[in-house]
């Protein structure tokens, strides 16, 4: 592979994502900080929630950021350039596999991804105050955890933006992306839903679960999370399945 063109590459979406970073921050922020402020700090403030809640819904609202951030970087343009303004055909010429570029699509959605996730975190702590109960005493399975969301993130970027057509874009949001959050374990823990034994099975089938959970279980482990081993491993699984159907996707859609 010419990693010279690989780096051009993704240091051309890094100059594009600086370009428009106020908007792509106000976009991904705005609703993750003031779902923090109001269930964070004026439901808890108010006695209405416990002060506990704050380290539950943290991790939660970063995990949700890193997602939705990763998968619009990716699959948004990549609907654009393929079905609009036809840019994608350019990068197609460059001297290097189809492959690489879905690739650099990937890693630049990564790369975005957690940067939005140290926005939200460092935002946490200073919206929700004292008592968020966030730590960082297993920093290894933390970032491994982290860099597992990410590709996530962008994996799945790869693979909605590849098999969602323009006109379809809405639809993405509301059957997809909006069930995710909110079966997600984003504002509750997975042992919650003990009281739903069917919905508490069925929603291990939602990704953003082992997101929530992972990110709780190694910023917040004194409360209730799925193991991280168990989380870990289906995080590899599913990015592994996201990376080998946006691969198969963008090559369908490249050499249609």
């Amino acid at each position: 592979m010419n990693w010279r063109t690989f780096s051009a590459m993704l240091a051309r979406d890094a100059h594009v994502a600086r370009r428009n970073l106020w908007a792509l921050m106000t976009q991904t922020m705005l609703q993750p900080l003031l779902l923090t402020f109001v269930f964070g700090r004026v439901m808890t403030s108010s006695g209405m929630m416990p002060a506990s809640y704050k380290g539950i819904l943290a991790p939660g609202i970063m995990g949700m950021s890193m997602v939705l951030t990763g998968i619009q970087a990716v699959s948004m343009p990549l609907i654009a350039e393929f079905q609009v303004t036809r840019e994608i055909e350019d990068r197609l010429l460059a001297p290097m596999r189809i492959e690489w570029l879905a690739v650099e699509k990937i890693l630049a959605g990564m790369v975005q991804a957690l940067a939005a996730g140290a926005v939200v975190v460092m935002a946490a702590w200073l919206v929700l105050g004292r008592g968020v109960g966030m730590s960082m005493e297993r920093p290894l399975l933390f970032a491994a955890v982290v860099l597992l969301v990410a590709l996530f993130a962008g994996a799945g970027g790869l693979a909605l933006g590849c098999s969602v057509g323009q006109t379809q874009i809405g639809l993405m949001f509301s059957l997809v992306l909006a069930p995710m959050i909110f079966f997600g374990c984003v504002y509750y823990p997975w042992s919650a839903l003990s009281g739903f034994p069917v919905l508490q099975k069925l929603v291990l089938l939602n990704p953003l679960v082992y997101a929530s959970e992972g990110l709780r279980g190694t910023l917040a482990p004194q409360y209730p999370h799925i193991p991280i081993a168990a989380v870990m491993a289906a995080l590899v699984v599913i990015d592994a399945g996201l990376i080998w159907a946006g691969l198969k996707k963008f090559n369908g859609k490249a050499v249609s």
